[in-house]
């Protein structure tokens, strides 16, 4: 019987996907030019902080709402933008969005006001939110061969995860030698070769029945994020207040009935189905985790650099240099070695080395060195760059084969919202900290009272107009008080990254590489 069914076999055997060529590793390069781009676009603004501060003089809440808004709307829109890139075309939305987004970082390196930088950036989130679905789906396409893809997906994580500490890095170049709004003109030189190479590399790829325009679960998702953010701001500001409580309320009933509607719809803008699969919520988790404790480092790290040690722009990019190189290798090699071990194994060892990176910052507090900096980033990029890579190949690969768009959509708003909470929540503890901890020489005018209360920046740009007295006692406990948060974020640091290794260790246990 064994003689006559395997020649049966062999002729109803599918044949192998075809393998990628020199074209295929060529769009890859040039898919993960957005990819880089909104990543970066996410933290390039810490070095350019202290500038925007001095020419635009933004209160504290809306110095987080510029840093904020522009992944808040990226995060809220991803899964709408993935599901009109299946209805009218993945590249179309893609080369839409590159255009859009390019025009608007133009307008934002000229913003003449805080209130519009920050319009600014929120147009930013929305054309952003049409660049990065668009991209895993069309590698799956160009990838047909599954260990290619898995490379690729590999490659385009590690870019990912490394863009968010490539920004400042850029940020200081662009700070040193030009003004603040150079940063959002980087976009227009990159997105370029994309628009003109896009067409000649990538094939459209669209799903044949796409669902329904589900514009009441869009308005829901947008709803859940942003009051919950606002929430967490206006904590950090006024305390257990009657506002915020409400915001966070409003954002989590919007967020309950966003899964009911899901539930109930037959085609849903979200599959929360997905969720049911103990592998997949715990990469997602992982994935969000990451992110947090990656953007929260980021955001301190880049003030404590500059306005407490003095360092010029340039010089403090360096210090993340390593942190940064360290975390792309650590993205790649990570790969084959999740092939031979179980990935909740390399995913939690991973993220104890991450903890190990905030521990020390943990434990010097606001005495870190740029020495010290320099190599807890390192150990953070370490970790974070394996558990980024693997959590996202997770996300994909548990999915089923008719739920990768949604499944790509559900990592990268992971992703973004990492983003947003990790400006929002570690952020926020370190303003609260300086807010209560600043004390402020006799003398000042109002405004430059609450100006230098506000923010470190905004203490810094008082201290320029003062006597050097003053400005030295202005600065110096300025500069105090915002080293008095980073010891308590640091320590929720290393609580983030423990959780998410007991998380790998729990969900991840029975997938094998």
């Amino acid at each position: 019987m064994s003689a006559t069914t395997r020649p049966t076999a062999a002729r109803t055997s599918a044949p192998a996907p075809a393998r990628g060529g020199a074209r295929a590793w060529a769009a890859l390069v040039v898919l993960m030019l957005p990819v880089l781009l909104v990543s970066v676009d996410n933290t390039v603004l810490g070095f350019a902080l202290p500038a925007i501060t001095e020419a635009l003089r933004p209160s504290g809440t809306q110095m987080l709402w510029i840093v904020d808004v522009y992944p808040l709307v990226l995060a809220g829109l991803l899964v709408a933008m993935g599901s009109l890139g299946d209805r009218i075309g993945r590249r179309r939305v893609l080369l839409i969005g590159a255009t859009g987004f390019a025009a608007v970082s133009a307008a934002a390196a000229f913003a003449p006001t805080a209130e519009l930088l920050i319009a600014a950036r929120a147009a930013l989130g929305f054309f952003g939110a049409m660049l990065m679905p668009s991209t895993l789906s069309l590698l799956r396409s160009v990838f047909q061969d599954r260990e290619q893809r898995r490379l690729a997906i590999a490659i385009w994580a590690a870019g990912f995860a490394a863009g968010s500490a490539l920004g400042p890095i850029v940020g200081g170049i662009l700070i040193e030698h030009f003004w603040w709004g150079s940063v959002f003109l980087l976009a227009v030189p990159v997105l370029i070769p994309l628009l003109v190479l896009t067409p000649l590399l990538v094939r459209e790829s669209r799903d044949p029945n796409p669902g329904p325009v589900d514009v009441v679960s869009i308005l829901l998702s947008l709803l859940t994020m942003a009051p919950i953010v606002y929430g967490i701001k206006e904590f950090a500001v006024h305390g257990l207040a009657l506002v915020p409580v409400l915001a966070v309320a409003v954002g989590v009933a919007a967020g309950v009935l966003f899964v009911m509607r899901q539930l109930r719809r037959p085609i849903p803008m979200l599959d929360m189905r997905l969720f049911r699969r103990a592998a997949f919520s715990g990469a997602v988790l992982i994935n969000l985790l990451s992110v947090i404790a990656l953007v929260g480092f980021l955001f301190f790290v880049s003030q404590h650099l500059q306005l407490v040690l003095g360092l010029p722009p340039v010089q403090a990019g360096m210090v993340l240099l390593p942190g940064l190189a360290t975390m792309i290798v650590s993205g790649l090699v990570v790969v084959p070695v999740a092939r031979r071990l179980r990935p909740g194994l390399v995913i939690a060892a991973g993220l104890c080395v991450s903890a190990a990176g905030y521990l020390l910052v943990a434990l010097t507090g606001g005495d870190a060195s740029w020495g010290v900096l320099l190599a807890a980033f390192v150990l953070l990029g370490a970790g974070i760059g394996a558990a980024e890579t693997v959590s996202n190949e997770l996300i994909i690969s548990t999915a089923p084969a008719d739920k990768a768009g949604a499944a790509s959509a559900v990592s990268e708003t992971a992703y973004e919202l990492g983003a947003v909470l990790g400006t929002a929540t570690l952020g926020s503890i370190i303003i609260a900290s300086y807010r209560a901890a600043i004390v402020l020489p006799s003398g000042l005018s109002p405004s430059d009272a609450t100006a230098a209360s506000d923010t470190l920046g905004g203490a810094v740009t008082v201290a320029e107009g003062l006597p050097s007295q003053t400005a030295a006692a202005l600065l110096d406990s300025a500069r105090h008080a915002f080293d008095s948060g980073i010891g308590l974020t640091a320590s929720i640091g290393v609580a983030l990254m423990l959780t998410a290794a007991v998380l790998a260790l729990l969900t991840l246990r029975r997938v094998r590489g």
